[in-house]
């Protein structure tokens, strides 16, 4: 992904909230997912896209487009990072996540029949694990990998982009649940996104692939291969789960 061009990112009008999200980057004290985190440099990747620039969000040119953002979602257009505007934002991600809306509705999806499910080759399961995923999704995976890797972002670890966690069964998600002691918390869910065959875990970086600690998913962010993600996956009909930068979810079929 090429530099932002910072020239273009100064605007003399926004300095002064420039400086305040430059403070809140690594400072605000908030819990966006339900668990207490200090600041929002996790998120800056996503927000950034959502709002339309390339200008870091220490910059006046961020700043700016963030106003208009906000602007356009009835809320301050002062250009600062607030709780509020995440709050919209991330609510307009989950929108656009079919999942979210069957479960919103108190359905837990039926998984799919083993003719449904396709299975990944040993170069992308992670570290040659087992993988399945429905038919569709696999090809758009594929064709998402094979675009990322003519583009040289990820070509540095040939690990990156491999999958992790594709389908799981809902024995084996209510077993890992009961393991855990953490049924429908921030880590674990009685009815995952996984068992739907759609969804899948990928390797992006980090000390753990899947550690949801603070540290390891602010590496995950800067990740070349997290960033390219962001910036290309929806093409191939792939959404985020905001708070993981590894999950993400085919979207063209429905749950």
């Amino acid at each position: 992904m090429a530099a932002p061009d910072l020239n273009g990112c100064r605007n003399p009008a926004f300095e002064a909230a420039a400086r305040e999200n430059a403070r809140t980057l690594t400072t605000l004290a908030w819990s966006p997912f339900g668990r207490a985190e200090t600041g929002w440099a996790i998120y800056e990747t996503l927000v950034a896209h959502e709002i339309g620039t390339a200008c870091p969000a220490v910059s006046p040119g961020f700043a700016a487009a963030l106003a208009e953002w906000q602007k356009r979602h009835r809320l301050a257009g002062d250009g600062r990072f607030t709780m509020a505007s995440f709050d919209t934002l991330k609510a307009q991600m989950h929108a656009r996540r079919p999942y979210v809306g069957v479960r919103a509705k108190g359905v837990c999806p039926n998984p799919p029949s083993p003719a449904q499910l396709a299975d990944a080759t040993k170069e992308e399961g992670y570290g040659g694990k087992a993988i399945q995923l429905r038919t569709a999704a696999m090809a758009a995976y594929r064709q998402m990998v094979a675009e990322a890797r003519r583009d040289g972002g990820v070509a540095a670890d040939p690990r990156h982009l491999q999958i992790f966690s594709g389908y799981r069964s809902p024995e084996y998600d209510a077993a890992r649940c009961a393991r855990d002691n953490n049924c429908d918390g921030v880590v674990r869910a009685t009815c995952s996104p996984h068992r739907t065959g759609l969804a899948m875990d990928l390797y992006v970086g980090g000390v753990r692939p899947d550690s949801t600690e603070d540290t390891n998913r602010l590496i995950q962010s800067r990740n070349p291969a997290y960033r390219w993600l962001v910036a290309n996956a929806e093409r191939f009909g792939f959404r985020n789960y905001p708070f993981e930068p590894w999950h993400w979810e085919y979207v063209r079929e429905a749950p």
